[in-house]
């Protein structure tokens, strides 16, 4: 993308804010787990608010879990996934049903919670979650649109949309496209946005009006453009957040995915324009920071705050907008973050705004102004945790920044049909989210800025261009019909790479489980031969069969006490190879130096979702943090390009 002239300078202006947001540091407790803690006392069992009744299916509920699927994802404590669960299990009956919910209402609010559906079948394969999801994609499938095929955000608002609701369904109608394979869906959502962005946006500005009335019928729509009259901090928030979201699930060579980049670019540029200089928050009424009364507001503030430090992370937004983020969050902390009664509240959220209805919103600044501004409002404290996780995220990123690691795909190649019926590499892959998937160990690699590839051809080396390559179970032919076997061209390949300054990881199997022939054939280049064994065998959920203490000091996991491990293949070492850690005077993890790079060994695929992701494991077995550790070393070890 070729930067306009104002774009070039105001990049410019803060290349050296950019520049010192590298030594950004991670704060001694989270501010995202405290304000989620929070949340998950006030809403234990279901989603009520001050007023209702009855606890109902809210779209405010999805964006605090949303947040809270990242905590768990950045800490493997399953006590965020469990409440994820339990949150949507109040609602999901085991036919698939949605308490609550109304399809014939036709309101875009109601389908943000299936993005939780669709992480809970992801994980748990739970064919209840899939119908929930299926009843939300039916009503898009009949939602009414404008004539160029935008969703009204309610049926009882006729023509209008709201930039909220692209936050309410775009997400998810990318989610659920990506996997079940509906490759139209996507040329669908970038039209929208760009119709959206076309009809709401200030040229002169460039910040994004409320809502667009396209028959120009309502009191607060302009009879010219059909657009509100001012620019709410949350809606262009709303917007912002759902760009970045729908872009995890583009297909990279989509033309609308750089349709889509380059809005959230305009975006990006009118969002640090108006950020407020002194405290580096936004105000509730965008266009009219100067308008009396108007104030600065948490749920924007925090979701600008996501939006441009995602873009960033993402490689969507040039690096200097982290500066923007950095500040944006520190105004967050400073003015809106309090604890108070050994809680950590967040002040400063407007409770709700919108247009038409009744009583009538006329969408004037006196009317956004008039709204209450409450403490704890889930809609701010959702965009908060996701904001927050972002910015702790960055404090890590630059430990591997640059860095690539390469799961094998060629060796280990086993197929299932996936959630469509097609085809598809499953076991030990990076976008599985079940037990025996990699999702979380890549989340692991991506929060040290470690990039992940898949490597689904054969090591050579044109092919071996990464700085950490991961070797997992080779495949049988119980399992793959005509397996890759390691030959000896690979191994020199491997062998090479590895001495000039690559980190190998060695993940076998226990004995009936893995190709031990070819695979040992490569370990041995290393001083390592897997025994054909199968040692640490645990009966049922007795745990403490398969926990292993790690000494202190370890040069491996030095953070790390305990571990869990079953049904792993024994080490036989020599030359170079070292023993790291032990069972019963049993080899069961080694590593050895070659040249400038390294190799880590153990007989099991160990960091697979089932033993890292908290859910299976006792609380006081660490596999997630040995998994953390591993790919601290490992980062530390690799000397890929350097020296030369």
């Amino acid at each position: 993308m070729t930067a306009t002239m104002p774009m070039k300078r105001f990049l410019l202006s803060m290349a050296l804010g950019a520049a010192a947001c590298t030594a950004f540091a991670q704060r001694p407790a989270s501010p995202a787990a405290a304000i989620a803690q929070t949340a998950m006392t006030i809403w234990k069992d279901s989603f009520a608010l001050e007023g209702d009744k009855t606890a109902k299916w809210r779209y405010d509920q999805g964006v605090v879990l949303k947040g809270i699927e990242g905590l768990w994802k950045a800490t493997g404590d399953a006590r965020y996934f469990q409440y994820i669960q339990k949150s949507m299990d109040f609602y999901v009956g085991e036919d698939g049903s949605i308490r609550g919910y109304r399809p014939d209402e036709y309101n875009i609010d109601h389908v943000n919670n299936g993005r939780m559906l669709l992480l809970l079948y992801n994980v748990t394969g739970k064919e209840k979650y899939r119908k929930a999801a299926q009843l939300l994609r039916k009503q898009l499938e009949t939602h009414p649109r404008t004539t160029e095929g935008s969703f009204w955000h309610k049926k009882i608002y006729t023509s209008q949309v709201w930039l909220d609701g692209l936050y309410m369904g775009q997400p998810f109608y990318a989610e659920y496209a990506f996997l079940f394979h509906e490759d139209t869906v996507f040329a669908d959502i970038a039209r929208q946005f760009s119709a959206v962005e076309r009809h709401t946006r200030d040229p002169k500005t460039g910040l994004l009006y409320h809502g667009w009335d396209e028959s120009r019928e309502q009191a607060w729509a302009d009879k010219q453009t059909g657009r509100s009259a001012n620019a709410w901090g949350r809606a262009m928030g709303w917007y912002g957040m759902a760009l970045v979201d729908v872009l995890d699930h583009f297909p990279a060579n989509h033309p609308g995915r750089d349709s889509i980049v380059r809005i959230l670019n305009r975006f990006a540029f009118a969002v640090s324009a108006a950020q407020d200089k002194k405290s580096g928050l936004w105000f509730d009424v965008m266009n009219v920071p100067a308008a009396p009364k108007n104030y600065l507001e948490a749920s924007a503030s925090s979701m600008f705050v996501y939006a441009l430090a995602k873009g960033v992370r993402k490689g969507y937004l040039p690096a200097a907008f982290f500066a923007v983020a950095k500040k944006g969050y520190d105004g967050i902390l400073a003015m809106f973050v309090k604890t108070e009664g050994g809680q950590a509240n967040l002040h400063g959220t407007v409770s709700v705004s919108g247009l038409g209805g009744k009583p009538y919103r006329d969408g004037s600044v006196a009317y956004y102004l008039g709204e209450p501004v409450i403490v704890n409002d889930p809609k701010g404290m959702g965009a908060f945790i996701q904001a927050a996780n972002e910015m702790e995220m960055a404090a890590t990123r630059t430990v591997g920044k640059g860095k690539t690691v390469l799961l094998d795909n060629f060796f280990n190649a086993e197929t299932r049909k996936d959630a469509s019926g097609a085809d598809a590499p499953y076991h030990y892959v990076w976008n599985e989210q079940d037990n025996g998937g990699f999702s979380m160990l890549g989340g692991i690699f991506e929060r040290y800025g470690v990039q992940q590839k898949t490597l689904g051809v054969a090591p050579s080396a044109t092919t071996l261009k990464g700085d950490v390559y991961i070797i997992v179970d080779p495949d049988t032919e119980k399992e793959t019909a005509h397996p890759h076997l390691i030959q000896p061209e690979h191994i020199q390949a491997i062998y090479d790479w590895v001495r000039g300054g690559g980190v190998l990881w060695l993940l076998g199997n226990d004995t009936g489980n893995v190709e031990f022939t070819h695979f040992n054939q490569l370990a041995a280049r290393f001083g390592v031969q897997f025994n054909k064994d199968s040692r640490g065998r645990v009966t049922g959920n007795q745990f403490e069969m398969g926990t292993l203490a790690i000494p202190a000091g370890n040069e491996v996991f030095p953070t790390t006490k305990k571990v869990y491990i079953k049904e792993w293949a024994s080490q036989a070492l020599s030359g170079a190879a070292r023993l790291v850690l032990a069972d019963s005077g049993a080899v069961v993890v080694s590593i050895t130096k070659v040249g400038k790079g390294a190799v880590f060994a153990v007989g099991d695929p160990w960091f697979y979702n089932e033993y890292v992701d908290g859910r299976k494991l006792p609380a006081g077995l660490e596999n997630y943090k040995a998994a953390e550790d591993l790919v601290r070393w490992s980062i530390s070890q690799s000397k890929k390009g350097r020296g030369k």
